[in-house]
């Protein structure tokens, strides 16, 4: 929203198509980094050592995959021609969506693994600061 906002474009269909698509490559990344916590945690790791290890074996995957992702996209953010009101609106919410969701997924997906993880165990200070 911030990038859209600072470009002043506004909330129309377009930017919302935009959000779907970067909700569903955030999604994919948290899965990903989850999915690798939780084989962590099934190897014998504690909650907070799965969730370190599982975000640093996925920094460099996920890190590619929006990066590769933002570079497809900047031609349509910086489309002119007919029409590229439609293209600028949808390529600068899908740039400014996949740079905060990667940041944001990077950052809080693990805090949130977490703690979501440590209430579904029967708390024992031993499982959370085991490293």
């Amino acid at each position: 929203m911030l990038a859209v906002t600072l470009r002043g474009l506004s909330n129309d269909i377009y930017f919302q198509v935009a959000l779907l698509t970067t909700i569903g490559l955030t999604a994919k990344n948290a899965i990903l980094i989850i999915e690798f916590a939780e084989e962590g945690i099934s190897k014998g790791l504690s909650i907070s050592r799965a969730a370190l290890q599982a975000v640093t074996t996925r920094l460099r995957p996920v890190l590619m995959t929006s990066l590769a992702f933002m570079a497809g996209i900047l031609p349509l953010a910086m489309a002119t021609g007919a029409g590229a009101n439609s293209r600028i609106a949808i390529g600068t919410g899908i740039l400014g969506g996949t740079l905060g969701g990667t940041v944001l997924t990077l950052l809080f997906v693990p805090v949130f693994f977490v703690l979501v993880r440590g209430l579904m165990v029967k708390p024992r200070l031993s499982y959370f600061i085991k490293l």
